[in-house]
């Protein structure tokens, strides 16, 4: 009995391939991507390995969660928000008329998401960031509503990141407030 392992091996690829939901995992993929991208970009900001970074210095409220914990908890907003998008999308059967709204609101929502960390981290404007992170929530808010009307469970998904977003508020909020201006922090880098 020979065996055949380029064939196995070949119909083993066919038969991933064949039970792998593709537009599913994409719509869970592509919103982390924006994240890792960030992260990835601006983790300096964050981290200096034994130097204290600029965000060390600020002040920050004691309901501030420890560092590590933003990129596991994007991870599960990001994947949860994504697939949630693409409940809608097979709901209504793909891209059309029928889902532009909630999956544009989507869209912009998460482009809006992905814009956040470069006004904060790297324009330094609190205050634009706040007002940012603002108008990124009502966007949330109106996909979530959007999505309910074609999948429950796909605005049940979103209801984690909303929360998420109100508190993520709350911090941006406190930060503006209680810090020095842009120009103070941005003088400081340079010296």
């Amino acid at each position: 009995m020979a065996c055949n392992c380029k064939q196995n091996l070949i119909d083993f690829a066919g038969n991933i391939n064949d039970m792998a939901n593709w537009p599913a995992i994409g719509s869970i993929v592509l919103p982390n991507v924006g994240g890792w991208v960030n992260g990835l970009y601006f983790a300096g900001q964050v981290r200096k390995g034994d130097e204290k970074s600029w965000y060390d210095s600020l002040k920050k409220p004691c309901w501030t969660p420890p560092k590590w914990v933003f990129g596991p908890a994007w991870t599960v907003l990001y994947s949860s928000m994504g697939y949630a998008s693409y409940l809608v999308w097979e709901e209504c059967g793909g891209f059309n008329d029928v889902s532009v709204v909630p999956l544009s609101l989507y869209g912009g929502q998460l482009v809006l998401n992905w814009a956040w960390t470069p006004i904060f981290f790297g324009l330094k404007d609190f205050k634009l960031a706040f007002i940012e992170i603002s108008v990124l929530s009502g966007a949330a808010v109106a996909t979530t509503i959007s999505f309910v009307h074609y999948n429950k469970t796909a605005a049940a998904l979103m209801l984690p990141y909303l929360g998420w977003l109100a508190y993520a508020s709350s911090l941006s909020y406190y930060i503006w407030k209680n810090n020095p201006k842009v120009e103070e922090i941005k003088d400081d880098k340079t010296n």
